[in-house]
C-alpha cells in the first residue's frame, strides 16, 4: 500500500506507511520516512514554539 504518508508509531517506534496502527498509537503524517522518525524532535520544536508564542500573547 503506498499512501504517500508516513506515520510514527510511538509504541513500538516504528515509521510506518500508510495508516497500519490505532490513531491513538501514531503521530503525522509526514512527508517522509525520513521525517517521520524525527517524530519527537519535530513534536517537540512545534511545543517550544507555540509556547513561545503563548509567552508573548500573553504580554500583549
Amino acid at each position: 500500500m503506498s499512501t504517500g504518508e508516513f506515520w510514527f508509531n510511538m509504541v513500538t517506534r516504528q515509521v510506518e506507511q500508510g495508516k497500519v496502527s490505532p490513531g491513538a498509537d501514531r503521530m503525522g503524517p509526514y512527508a517522509s520516512a525520513e521525517e517521520a522518525s524525527h517524530a519527537f524532535e519535530i513534536a517537540r520544536e512545534r511545543t517550544e514554539e507555540a509556547d513561545e508564542a503563548d509567552r508573548e500573547w500573553d504580554e500583549d
